[in-house]
Formats: structure tokens, sequence, C-alpha cells
């Protein structure tokens, strides 16, 4: 969209021009004749003098601004200085003109003329003073404007005042700010691209470098024995499953990031959600040997929710708190009502979160572990999901940890 700065106005800045210089000639015969109270000719008189220079006035700045005075200028403080020079000379043209048909003296003439030429010159420089002072904090902005042309985004100017320059300059800061975050978040989206295609491609193949080994041996007859043909066959299974999960985190993780995923929130038990999940981790806790317990508080139920996709949130957390918690420790899970909204807390006793590692265990595909083992955790989906989903509901969710001191885990949901 192209801005015009005539266009920003209901009226347009030659008419503005002509009202204040016919405002102008009444402010100036009223002032005359409060203070002369001349007599009727002489208001007269003046009146015709005040016209004819005032008309000079119109027609010299109507001609310098059609002829482009104003885009013509090489620097913005020439044009404002020779403002101010044509502004000095219709001056000294009204006072010399008034003091030559008024002035019996030469004398006074000539010192009425050597006053107003020092006049206008020092309002000359005072003028080109206040307009150096203007061009040189454009002049800032438009340096910044070529750095971030350049590529150097974190720029900033100085603000000062509250003119329209200043507000210039907040502006431009603004955009600069939205710049630089922009850019940011493109270099983060490029690397998680490139991180993305890395570890789906790692995740994809070590199940279909089995499942190709499998079915080869099969195929060839290599493995004739029943029993290793079924070992072989649940082997493939598992690896099938492995994908078909995958492939569903990648598409649900895509729905979250394009703000399209579906709720099908109802008020619901999440004392009879938390059960069933506890119950279905029932036995990898006890093939882990970590005891696994969970309650909730009076006053939870009902929760305006999701059903399926909490209890995804709650598999989350509960499969991540056991598989990092070593024989011998403890799960806790345990929900309460928080006021209007409902607070649901796993904790672990397991090894803990680096502390480098704390501010991203919900970034897509991030895991502490510098090794992706099938066996220790997924394809680091997990816990961006579980945001992806708490955040949907109009929720919050976190961590608090400590190496050596298990974490934390906690999502908040609005009951209603």
């Amino acid at each position: 969209m192209n801005y015009s700065a005539i266009e920003r106005s209901p009226v347009s800045l030659p008419l503005r021009f002509l009202l204040g210089v016919v405002l102008a000639v009444l402010m100036g015969l009223a002032l005359f004749f409060a203070v002369m109270n001349p007599p009727m000719g002489e208001m007269r008189a003046m009146g015709w003098f005040l016209s004819v220079t005032a008309l000079i006035s119109v027609v010299a700045g109507y001609l310098l601004y059609r002829l482009g005075w104003i885009d013509r200028a090489p620097r913005l403080s020439w044009m404002l200085s020779g403002s101010y020079a044509l502004a000095s000379a219709l001056t000294f043209l009204n006072v010399y003109v008034t003091a030559r048909l008024m002035f019996a003296s030469q004398h006074d003439l000539q010192l009425a003329t050597v006053l107003l030429v020092f006049a206008g010159l020092i309002a000359m420089a005072l003028g080109y003073f206040f307009s150096s002072a203007l061009t040189d904090r454009i002049q800032a902005l438009n340096r910044a404007a070529h750095s971030i042309a350049a590529g150097e985004l974190d720029v900033q100017v100085s603000v000062n005042g509250r003119h329209e320059v200043a507000q210039l300059a907040e502006t431009f800061n603004g955009m600069a700010a939205q710049l630089a975050q922009a850019d940011r978040s493109q270099r983060e989206a490029e690397k998680l691209r490139r991180e993305l295609l890395a570890w789906v491609g790692h995740d994809l193949r070590t199940p279909l470098a089995s499942i190709r080994a499998i079915v080869e041996a099969l195929a060839d007859g290599v493995v004739s024995d029943p029993t290793t043909q079924r070992r072989y066959l649940l082997t493939a299974q598992r690896d099938i499953q492995s994908l078909s999960v995958l492939i569903d985190d990648l598409f649900e993780m895509s729905q979250i990031g394009a703000g399209g995923l579906q709720l099908d929130r109802q008020p619901a038990s999440l004392t009879d959600l938390l059960s069933d999940t506890l119950e279905s981790f029932t036995a990898l806790a006890t093939a882990k040997g970590v005891a696994l317990t969970g309650s909730a508080g009076a006053g939870v139920d009902p929760v305006s929710m999701d059903v399926q996709k909490i209890g995804r949130v709650l598999g989350n957390l509960i499969g991540n708190a056991i598989r990092h918690t070593p024989a011998g420790g403890l799960v806790r899970v345990q929900a309460r009502r928080m006021g209007g909204d409902v607070l649901v807390e796993v904790v672990d006793s397991g090894e803990g979160i680096p502390a480098a590692s704390l501010g991203r265990v919900f970034d897509q595909f991030y895991r502490a572990e510098e090794s992706r083992n099938r066996e220790t955790g997924g394809a680091g989906l997990g816990l961006a999901i579980a945001k992806g989903i708490v955040t949907a509901h109009g929720g919050e969710i976190g961590v608090e940890s400590e190496p050596g001191a298990g974490a934390r885990f906690w999502f908040v949901l609005p009951r209603g």
C-alpha cells in the first residue's frame, strides 16, 4: 500500500496555506485597527496593501510548491532555509514599503532597512540551526534503514522528544525489533527444518531397516524354524507400530503447528481418566520396578476437555517419568482444584533434567539424550504435542527439575 503525505488530510496543502494567509491578513487588520484606530481611508489603504503582499506570498509559495521545490531540494535543511529566506524577503517587502510610505526621514528608512536585513539573516541562521538539528535525526534514521537493508536487523535509533520525528523513530525501532524477531524465528524454523529431516530420517531408517532385513530373511527362506519366524514377525510388528506412532505424532504436530487441532470438549471426569491412565501404565512400572501412585482431590470433576487428547498428555508425561526413573523409584501423579482451574502434577524421583535442557524440553524433536535410542524415548515429539494440546485447551504446562533430584511436570486446565 502506497501512502501519500498529501492524501492524509481532508484539506489539501495549498488550500491550508491559503487559509493561513487569509487568517494572517484578517488578524493584521484587526491588530492595526485595535492599536492605531485609523481613519477609514487609512484602513482601506492598509487592507489593500496587506492583500497585495499576501497575494504575492500566495503566488510565490504556490509556484515554488508546484515547481517541486520541496522534492527537488538536495537537502531538507536547504529547503527549510530557503523557506526562511522567502519569509524574510516577504517580511522585508511588507515593512520596507510601509516605512517608505510613512517615514518622513531618510535616515529612519535606512536604519529600518539595516535592521530588517539583520533580522532576516538572524531568522535564516536560526532556521538553519533548527532544521539541521531535525535533519540530523532524519539522517540517523536513514543510516539505520540502510543498516537494516544490509542485513543488520538489531539496529535501533535514539528517540528524543515527542514530535513527529520522535514518533517515526519509535515506529522504526518497533519495526526493526519485529524484523529481528522474524529473522530469528525464520532461522530457528530453518534449523528445525534441517533437524526435522535428520531426526525423522533417523527414526524412520532404523525400523525400516529392521523390517527390511526381517522380510528378506523370511522371503529367502533363511529362517525356517517356526519359533524364530514368529519372533521375527513380532519384531516386525513392533517396528511397524513404532512407524505408525511416529507418523501419527508428525500428523498431530503438523495440526498443532498450523492451528488446526480439533478438540471435542465435553464435561468429563478427570479422576476416571487419571485412574484409567495409571492402570494402563501399571505393567510398565512393575516391569521397571517403579512404584506408581496417583490421586485426585475433591472438587476436581467435572472438567471441560477432550478426553482422548488429555489422556494423551497424561500418557506422555507418565510414560516419560517411568522411563527416566530407576528401579526402586517413585512416580506420583495427583490432581487438585486450584480456583477455577485444575492442576495436574507428575512427579518422579529419576535423574532429573539438566539445566541446559530445561528450557527446551517442550520443543519439537528435542531430547536431552545424545543418542536417540527408541528404548529410552520416542522421536522427541511427545512433550511438544502435550504442550500443544494443553495450550489448545486454554491451559498452561511447565516443568521444574534439578539434576539428580527428579522432575515435576505440571499442567493447568480451566474447568469450564
